[in-house]
């Protein structure tokens, strides 16, 4: 009998719920923000600003600064000072009505029309450009990378190389990157003895520099 009441119990009472196997929950990545891909102008499509002049970028939005609509800027340019000298922007779609040096290599600044968080976050990965004309003059032997760009590049003895795609500077000086037809490249500092003279629609290059 005491079988059969054990056996009438164990039919009787409710049985545990089976062990659930949770599946391991995914790593959860860091997602960190995208770093602003600034584009290059094509060097048969210079960027123009909206009045059809060569455009030169000198900051970049990169988010909203706080909720009354200010905005966080990347600077492009020979930093704060070759911005704080411009208030129209892009044509004058942007207007700063205020800016100001953040202290760590940016720049805040309030937009005229942006008054809110949302509105400034809207705006970023903007570029600011002002006209090629809106520059200060060169002295001698000084130039705007934006001028660089674009030109056809060759060797002092006359060989064509390619055309120049952009200039970079790791910190010893500019550096000019040059496609050659092939899509291969290559890089030359820009210093007197590698790059000799350059014009509005040619750069020369050292032979001893023209990588093969």
């Amino acid at each position: 009998w005491r079988r059969k009441l054990l056996l009438l119990r164990k039919h009787l009472l409710p049985r545990k719920p089976p062990l659930l196997r949770r599946k391991p929950l995914p790593s959860r990545k860091l997602l960190l923000p995208k770093l602003l891909l600034m584009n290059r102008p094509k060097a048969d499509a210079p960027a123009l600003s909206p009045v059809g002049e060569r455009a030169i970028t000198l900051a970049a939005i990169a988010g909203a600064h706080g909720i009354a609509g200010e905005v966080r800027l990347k600077l492009l340019g020979e930093g704060f000072a070759s911005l704080k000298a411009h208030r129209s922007f892009n044509g004058g779609a942007l207007v700063a009505e205020g800016l100001r040096d953040d202290g760590k290599g940016g720049a805040i600044a309030r937009l005229a029309g942006v008054a809110d968080r949302n509105a400034a976050e809207a705006l970023r990965g903007t570029l600011l450009t002002v006209p090629r004309a809106a520059l200060p003059p060169l002295a001698e032997g000084e130039y705007y990378h934006a001028d660089l760009l674009g030109l056809a590049a060759v060797s002092d003895t006359g060989a064509p190389l390619g055309i120049v795609v952009a200039v970079e500077n790791y910190g010893a000086g500019d550096v000019i990157e040059i496609e050659r037809p092939d899509q291969k490249r290559f890089m030359v500092p820009m210093r007197a003895e590698a790059v000799p003279s350059w014009t509005d629609e040619t750069l020369v290059v050292s032979a001893a520099f023209a990588d093969e």
